[in-house]
């Protein structure tokens, strides 16, 4: 009776073990926990020039959070829209919104220049800066921050972007923390992003 009893805790136990030594042979043969791809860095070096003409690089996050958002000044809708939500959430922030980076990257440097951006940016608030390039460069920044950007044609041979539309929170050290949600109110998002001060 007491044999009859114990025979499924014995298939159970040797089943288990079976697992556990498979488990152990898949690891060993694909180089253990470290072959595991980790998620690739979000950001990296870049040199761009502001709406006033000034060069902008990556060590401009340094010591402080940063807001980025990728866009275009020819946007219909999102990009205006975000970009009011990013100046309500910084006048919210009051004095402490001089302790901040905001960035509007272009993802499309052939029509937006340094004036164009200068133009743009001025309904918005001043904390703002506009930054673009020449092509190349940008496209190395929308790289380096996984931005998919592409040029899609109108019908009156004029043409529109697809893009990532989402506000990047960068740390002081110039690191992807996650997407920052504009979708709450400004002294909400205030609070949330001073944690980061």
């Amino acid at each position: 009776m007491i044999k009859t009893a114990a025979r499924p805790l014995v298939i159970v136990a040797a089943f288990a073990a079976s697992l556990l030594v498979g488990l152990i042979v898949m690891l060993s043969a694909f180089g253990g926990m470290r072959s595991v791809a980790t998620p690739a860095a979000i950001g990296g070096p870049f040199q761009l020039t502001d709406q006033s003409g000034q060069i902008v690089t990556e060590k401009a996050m340094e010591g402080r959070p940063t807001l980025i958002f990728f866009g275009f000044t020819h946007c219909p809708d999102v990009c205006p829209t975000s970009l009011f939500e990013m100046s309500e959430i910084l006048h919210a922030m009051g004095s402490d919104a001089d302790r901040v980076n905001a960035y509007f990257i272009s993802v499309d440097p052939e029509r937006d220049t340094e004036a164009a951006m200068k133009d743009y940016l001025s309904s918005f608030d001043p904390h703002l800066k506009g930054l673009t390039g020449n092509p190349e460069v940008v496209a190395k920044v929308l790289s380096e921050y996984r931005v998919y950007a592409k040029k899609v044609p109108l019908k009156d041979g004029d043409y529109t972007m697809d893009h990532t539309a989402l506000v990047y929170l960068m740390d002081r050290d110039g690191r992807f923390v996650a997407p920052f949600n504009l979708k709450r109110t400004p002294e909400e998002a205030a609070a949330d992003l001073k944690k980061y001060l």
